[in-house]
């Protein structure tokens, strides 16, 4: 009898273990997206900017433009999908000046922000043209 108390009390501590392990790692997760979220938001404007859901920041979308219209752009990701980013009359573009959307042409590359909408598609906020990639020496 005071064997099995003895394994079920050593069966209970490893579950409670695991489970607060496991709970931790994915609370450690959602708080480094976040982080990213952040930097790269700070990237995008200079400023802080919440863009995503919840407070949550979403990670930019970059790539090369293989379409555009005046209502969005299709971003060639860098994994061979793509990915449509669509522009609003708030969306800001971005380059080493003042940029416009006439300037989002086939072939640019570039960073977009903003927020996923349940299609897959990205409401952008802001477009960088030719982003400086980290750890670049240019």
């Amino acid at each position: 009898m005071k064997n099995n108390s003895l394994v079920i009390t050593i069966v209970i501590a490893v579950l409670v273990g695991a489970l607060g392990f496991f709970g931790g790692m994915k609370y450690q997760q959602r708080r480094v997206v976040a982080f990213r979220g952040q930097v790269m938001g700070n990237f995008a404007s200079g400023t802080r900017q919440n863009q995503g859901r919840g407070g949550m920041f979403d990670r930019p979308v970059s790539g090369e433009i293989i379409a555009f219209d005046d209502k969005s752009i299709t971003v060639k990701l860098t994994d061979g999908s793509s990915k449509i980013v669509i522009l609003s009359d708030k969306t800001t573009v971005n380059k080493d000046s003042e940029g416009s959307k006439g300037d989002l042409k086939e072939g640019v590359k570039v960073a977009a922000f903003g927020t996923e909408n349940s299609d897959g598609s990205v409401t952008a906020t802001n477009i960088q043209i030719n982003p400086v990639a980290r750890g670049s020496t240019n």
